[in-house]
């Protein structure tokens, strides 16, 4: 049986409750993929895979299905604490190699913090597959430019959801997700 995606889509979501179950099924409410059983797969974007809308993705889909994707998730109670999940992806030049999807959550960085990264760590993982040396010094501006000037990583993007964790002892859930389409 083939089970490679053909298509893919990002989303994010944040749920508040008093139960940290329910503010996680609130934040996967929140990115609209609560009515899937979810299965998490690890970091392949897959040869020839089209990234399509959020609005076009969720019209394939059925509740119940079973449905694959990379999830990112990050939970607290506590009181003002910032967290984010995010999901990057780097895709390679050349369409029929495959390319990389990488989860992250942390405590303390913002959106754009925490995007960075988990792009950083997409395009890392792909280079390294690519034969794309590169000095593990340099900053996410530098690195990217060094992809854009090898010619073999066409694309990287992120999808990033954070939030401040609020002060009356509910619980804060963030996730951000790439479903993946048959």
């Amino acid at each position: 049986m083939d089970l490679v995606p053909k298509k893919i889509f990002f989303t994010k979501g944040v749920g508040v409750h008093k139960e940290e179950l329910q503010s996680f099924e609130l934040a996967l409410r929140d990115a609209g993929i609560e009515k899937f059983n979810l299965v998490q797969v690890s970091s392949i974007f897959p040869p020839g895979c089209k990234i399509v809308s959020k609005k076009q993705g969720l019209k394939e889909l059925k509740p119940g299905q079973i449905v694959f994707c990379v999830l990112s998730k990050c939970s607290s109670n506590e009181p003002r604490r910032l967290i984010a999940a995010s999901v990057g992806c780097a895709i390679p030049t050349d369409k029929k190699l495959y390319g990389y999807l990488s989860e992250h959550h942390a405590y303390g960085q913002t959106d754009s913090v925490a995007g960075d990264y988990a792009e950083d760590l997409a395009a890392a993982m792909l280079a390294s597959t690519l034969g794309i040396e590169l000095d593990e010094n340099l900053g996410w501006d530098e690195k990217r430019e060094v992809y854009r000037m090898s010619d073999k990583i066409v694309k990287t993007r992120n999808v990033t959801q954070s939030a401040i964790v609020k002060g009356d002892g509910t619980y804060t859930t963030v996730v951000a997700a790439a479903v993946m389409l048959f």
